[in-house]
C-alpha cells in the first residue's frame, strides 16, 4: 500500500489505541504500518495526545528508550466523572426500582455496556496507582463491570463461582457468611484460574455489609494472593460498620423505604485507595 494520509494514520491510530488500553505500541510499529516515518508518528501522537486530553478522554504515555513506545491511558476526566455518577445515581433512585423485599432493581444499569464501560474507567482511575496482576469478581452480576474494569487495566478477569465446576478442573472451595442474612454461602475458584502470589483487585456491583467481599478476601487468602483493593458501584449507609475495611465505593444507598416509595441514593466523595 502506497504511503498513508495523516488524517489516514491518525484515525488508525486512534482505534488501536483506544481499543487496546495500556498495551505498549512502538514507534517502529505504527512507523512500518502506515509507511511513514518516526518522526510523523510522533507528531501524529502528539496530536492525538492532545485531543483525546481536551475532550477528557483520557490520555497517551509515552515510554522513551529502544523498547519504548506508546499506550493508551483511560483515565477519567474528574469533572465528566462527577457529573455521570450524579445522572446515575438519579437515574438509580427512581422509586419504580424498588422491588418487593427492599430490593433495588439495578439490572438494565448492570448490563448496559456503555455505561459499564465508563465505570471500568472510573475505577481504573480511582486505582490507578496499583498494578494488579487479575482482577477478581464473583458471579454474576459483578462480571460486567470487572470485565470492563480489567479492559481497562489490560489485565485479565478471574470469576469466583458460587459452585466449582467439572470444565474448569479442581478448585478450592470455601464457606463465608452473608453480613446482611447471616446465611452460610459457598465460594469456588479453580486452581489454575489464579497463580499463587498474584495481587489481584476485587470489584462487584453491590456491598450491604461486606459479607461477600469478606468471603473473596478469605479466598485470595487461600491462593496466597494480595489484594490491591476492593472496590462497588453501591453500597448501602446501613450497617455503618461493614465486615471489611479500606474499600472504594462510587455510589451510596441512603434510604430505601418500599412503603413510602423513596430512594435516596448519593455520590460518595472521590477518594483514591
Amino acid at each position: 500500500m502506497e504511503k498513508w494520509r495523516r488524517s489516514e494514520r491518525m484515525v488508525a491510530m486512534t482505534k488501536f489505541l483506544l481499543e487496546n488500553p495500556r498495551q505498549l505500541f512502538t514507534l517502529g510499529y505504527f512507523s512500518e504500518l502506515f509507511h511513514s516515518a518516526k518522526s510523523s508518528i510522533s507528531e501524529d501522537l502528539t496530536i492525538i495526545r492532545e485531543t483525546l486530553q481536551a475532550m477528557g478522554e483520557g490520555t497517551l504515555e509515552t515510554i522513551p528508550g529502544a523498547a519504548g513506545g506508546v499506550k493508551y491511558i483511560p483515565i477519567s476526566n474528574p469533572e465528566k466523572e462527577s457529573e455521570f455518577l450524579d445522572n446515575l445515581s438519579q437515574r438509580l433512585a427512581d422509586p419504580q426500582r424498588i422491588l418487593p423485599g427492599g430490593y433495588l432493581y439495578m439490572t438494565d444499569i448492570i448490563y448496559d455496556s456503555n455505561i459499564i464501560a465508563k465505570l471500568g474507567n472510573i475505577f481504573f482511575t480511582r486505582f490507578i496507582q496499583h498494578e494488579p496482576d487479575y482482577i477478581v469478581t464473583v458471579e454474576t452480576k459483578g462480571i460486567p463491570l470487572a470485565l470492563m474494569t480489567a479492559k481497562a487495566f489490560n489485565k485479565p478477569l478471574v470469576i469466583i463461582r458460587a459452585d466449582s465446576r467439572v470444565t474448569e478442573g479442581s478448585a478450592l472451595s470455601i464457606n463465608y457468611v452473608s453480613g446482611s442474612s447471616k446465611k452460610i454461602g459457598t465460594m469456588s475458584l479453580a486452581r489454575r484460574a489464579l497463580p499463587t502470589d498474584s495481587k489481584v483487585i476485587i470489584i462487584d456491583d453491590f456491598m450491604k455489609a461486606g459479607g461477600t467481599a469478606r468471603g473473596m478476601v478469605d479466598l485470595m487468602k487461600e491462593f496466597k494472593a494480595e489484594v490491591l483493593g476492593i472496590g462497588v458501584l453501591m453500597d448501602t449507609l446501613e450497617p455503618q460498620e461493614k465486615l471489611i475495611d479500606n474499600y472504594l465505593g462510587l455510589l451510596e444507598l441512603v434510604e430505601l423505604d418500599e412503603k413510602n416509595k423513596r430512594v435516596i441514593i448519593r455520590k460518595k466523595v472521590e477518594n483514591h485507595v
